[in-house]
């Protein structure tokens, strides 16, 4: 994938198939000591730990639908490939958490992407999913959740697809006043 943000809306879809109602998207930008760190946290059945050991194996998918599963490795090889590294934890009945890190300076690292219009795309079309963003760049720090956007949204279901302007435009100013562009 070309850009960071297309793993999280793979990762995160796969929570959303996995039965979270709350997924958590966190993005650490620290230029101090060269990080990029992405975690995407959910509240769904979790992962058994016979899946768990191999899941990083292209060839190994809990899906009924196709026989491999290529989201998480093609991740987890994006931030090898940046100098960093990619970790699971998971209980089963309790969530997985998955955490992604990257060489913030290395020429491998793939862009960040648009992440308002991931955010966008994967709340409009998940409206019972509650989403929280967080993205923090040095000690500046942009957090947006679905309960919020619903307030700004006022009459406007959030699953509608006039919401996605308005949300889109929520996070863009808010990124904006991290300095990620």
């Amino acid at each position: 994938m070309r850009e960071l943000s297309l793993h999280i809306l793979d990762i995160a879809q796969n929570s959303i198939e996995a039965g979270a109602a709350n997924i958590e998207i966190v993005i650490s930008e620290d230029e101090s000591s060269d990080v990029l760190t992405i975690l995407i946290a959910d509240d769904g059945r979790g992962i058994p730990a016979e899946i768990l050991e191999s899941i990083a194996d292209p060839f190994v998918t809990s899906r009924k639908t196709r026989r491999v599963g290529l989201g998480i490795p093609l991740f987890r090889e994006a931030a090898r490939m940046a100098g960093g590294d990619l970790k699971i934890r998971s209980r089963v009945g309790e969530g997985t958490e998955i955490t992604a890190d990257f060489r913030l300076s290395s020429i491998d690292r793939a862009p960040l992407g648009d992440m308002a219009e991931t955010m966008a795309l994967l709340i409009v079309c998940n409206p019972d999913v509650n989403f929280k963003y967080q993205h923090t760049r040095g000690h500046a720090k942009f957090v947006c959740s679905t309960n919020t956007l619903v307030e700004i949204l006022g009459d406007i279901p959030i699953g509608s697809p006039s919401a996605v302007p308005v949300i889109r435009s929520v996070i863009r100013e808010g990124l904006k006043d991290v300095q990620v562009s």
